[in-house]
């Protein structure tokens, strides 16, 4: 895959945004905890720069869906959770940046905002994985609208966001929330779950303390530890996994991902793994070009194709 220059990408985000349609997740006034249905959206600089699109949300009281649709649909959705920290969830390094690559092979994106667990919802840390829940099944339940196979519909989370993903993938049948209307009769399985760069484990030593303080606070129990520690929660009945780390990331060690493989193996589920020597954290696409990793995106899709 040829490598793109920040500014070619940054104009294809720009035409994906503006090509893009947004829905919420939830139907007011029931959302959850909703006391706003305007999100806050902030500038979210880069490291090396600012970018009008670097855009992250915090505070999320409505969460939201942002349709990324292809011309030429292939009957697949990936639904999509970018990362944040728990903190807040940024938009388009690891949302609208992904549509360039992925719109072209005929893959429908659904990148959500979803609540942070320290926002002070009622359903405390399990907030996040009420609204994944509640975004697999809307999207499910209007499958037909985008051309897409219900059965053929997957997650992709980074970071933080790999962590609500995988929420989803081994926690899809429990219920956090009271079911509002027909749309929750649809499974919120997913059909197959692709984890970049994911927080897993709560166990001490390879965790990730800021998303483990906004999940659980500075004193957590062992139940709460082990409960919101995914390697701990993964069954059989967990989708097909593609993960994809960088050796030298020094946020979310990499061990998160190895401990995630092999929960999944010693459980038969089908799970392949990428990992690279370079790329720190937060990689996404654009801080991707020029590395190894950059074919990352080739990569996974090639795998679906073989998995729905």
């Amino acid at each position: 895959m040829e490598a793109l220059s920040r500014d070619t990408l940054e104009q294809q985000m720009a035409q994906a945004v503006a090509r893009s349609a947004t829905f919420p997740i939830w139907p007011p006034p029931e959302a959850p905890g909703a006391h706003s249905s305007d999100a806050v959206f902030t500038p979210e600089p880069r490291h090396s720069g600012t970018s009008a699109f670097d855009r992250a949300v915090t505070g999320v009281r409505a969460p939201q869906i942002t349709v990324y649709a292809p011309d030429k649909p292939n009957g697949i959705g990936i639904l999509v959770a970018p990362g944040g920290s728990y903190r807040r969830v940024v938009l388009d390094k690891e949302g609208s940046a992904l549509a360039a690559f992925f719109n072209p092979r005929g893959y429908t994106l659904f990148v959500m905002t979803y609540r942070a667990p320290g926002d002070g919802h009622e359903e405390g840390a399990d907030a996040p994985l009420a609204d994944i829940q509640r975004a697999m099944r809307v999207i499910r339940a209007n499958a037909r609208e985008w051309k897409l196979d219900p059965s053929r519909i997957g997650v992709l989370g980074f970071s933080a966001g790999g962590h609500v993903a995988a929420s989803l993938g081994t926690r899809h049948d429990e219920a956090v929330y009271t079911p509002l209307d027909a749309v929750d009769e649809c499974s919120a399985r997913p059909a197959f779950m692709a984890l970049a760069y994911p927080v897993i484990t709560m166990h001490s030593g390879p965790h990730h303390p800021g998303s483990r303080h906004e999940l659980m606070g500075d004193t957590p129990t062992e139940a709460q530890i082990r409960h919101y520690s995914l390697e701990d929660r993964v069954t059989r009945d967990a989708p097909p996994t593609f993960l994809l780390h960088a050796s030298d990331d020094p946020a979310v060690k990499v061990e998160n991902s190895l401990m995630m493989f092999n929960a999944l193996r010693r459980q038969g589920v089908a799970v392949e793994m990428h990992l690279f020597e370079r790329g720190k954290h937060g990689f996404g696409i654009r801080d991707a070009q020029g590395l190894p990793l950059a074919v990352w995106p080739e990569l996974m899709m090639n795998w679906i194709a073989t998995k729905v």
